[in-house]
């Protein structure tokens, strides 16, 4: 069994709950709140251990807070691996307006992260006995630290022998790539950054994706396309997956469920094709439930299922 590490640098509490109705300058009644650990990297670990991989979840964790987002995470079986940090871990609030069905996301600013503690993100990873086989860093960086230093956490994978999996954006997500890394997620205007461009389509989007990898940059882009499924690019396999039509309650999660069901299944051997039908069905399942909930395993399974019914037996190769 492979061994897989998250990274969170910039983790959060979610606190979710719905009210009738949002209407200004009235005391509302909300619903009972429900509270997760949040933030990319532990969101990942949460679905991977929906799926049966074990994974250790590395996060920055400051203050009262950040001691309640150990605890939740312990709760879920992680095993925690937390940077103490001088800033309070933030806490991001949700809210469903029940009459609409709309969703109200307040995401509160993340913590400063000062030098040293930085230096004590790479001294955690370097610590890792045994080194993980894979290291998933994703979410955006927090205050006060550099979009290098994305950069020094894929150089770190790639001289202790670890594939990194990337998902974050901007700048950051480019100095990563500059030095290496297995499997990268961006959406079509990440992806436009990478390339230098102002926007792509579906076809400029596969060049440049292909052009990536052929810098040696990166062996799989998976191009997320939202509602519409993803784009599968690999030096020698071209494919959109189109993902299921379900009816969908939030979206909080998706990113991070599409994730998770890709490391899963490319830890367990499975071929790439299948792997990221495993994230669309993952991410795909997450949008069916309310708030920042997760995936239910039995979803993604019974979607990924379609997807393996409909899949064609051979796509474009370049």
């Amino acid at each position: 069994m492979k061994t897989v590490v998250t990274l969170t640098l910039n983790p959060a509490i979610d606190k979710s709950t719905s009210v009738p109705k949002l209407v200004p300058e009235q005391k509302l009644k909300c619903d009972p709140p429900k509270v997760e650990p949040g933030g990319g990297g532990i969101n990942v670990a949460r679905g991977l251990q929906r799926l049966g991989l074990d994974a250790q979840a590395v996060f920055t964790a400051g203050g009262p807070p950040g001691e309640a987002l150990q605890q939740l995470v312990a709760r879920e079986g992680i095993a925690c691996c937390p940077v103490p940090t001088a800033d309070w871990t933030r806490e991001n609030f949700t809210v469903v307006e029940a009459a609409s069905n709309q969703q109200y996301r307040f995401g509160m600013p993340g913590t400063t992260l000062t030098a040293t503690e930085q230096a004590q993100v790479l001294a955690t990873l370097a610590a890792l006995s045994p080194v993980p086989d894979v290291l998933v860093a994703s979410g955006s960086l927090p205050q006060g630290v550099p979009p290098e230093f994305m950069g020094e956490i894929a150089r770190w994978a790639r001289q202790a022998g670890a594939k990194l999996v990337i998902d974050t954006s901007d700048e950051a997500l480019r100095c990563a790539v500059e030095e290496g890394a297995y499997l990268i997620k961006p959406n079509l205007g990440e992806l436009s950054k990478l390339a230098g461009v102002e926007a792509l389509d579906s076809e400029s989007a596969t060049a440049a994706a292909q052009a990536i990898i052929a810098r040696g940059k990166c062996e799989i882009v998976v191009v997320s396309l939202g509602a519409a499924g993803a784009c599968l690019v690999t030096r020698d396999v071209v494919e959109h997956i189109s993902a299921p039509a379900v009816k969908k309650h939030s979206t909080v999660g998706a990113g991070d469920s599409m994730v998770a069901g890709m490391v899963f299944a490319l830890c367990q051997g499975w071929p790439v094709r299948e792997a990221v039908r495993m994230g669309v069905a993952c991410g795909t399942a997450a949008t069916m439930n309310f708030g920042t909930e997760l995936f239910h395993k039995a979803d993604a399974e019974r979607l990924f299922q379609w997807l393996l019914r409909t899949m064609p037996r051979e796509v474009a190769t370049e």
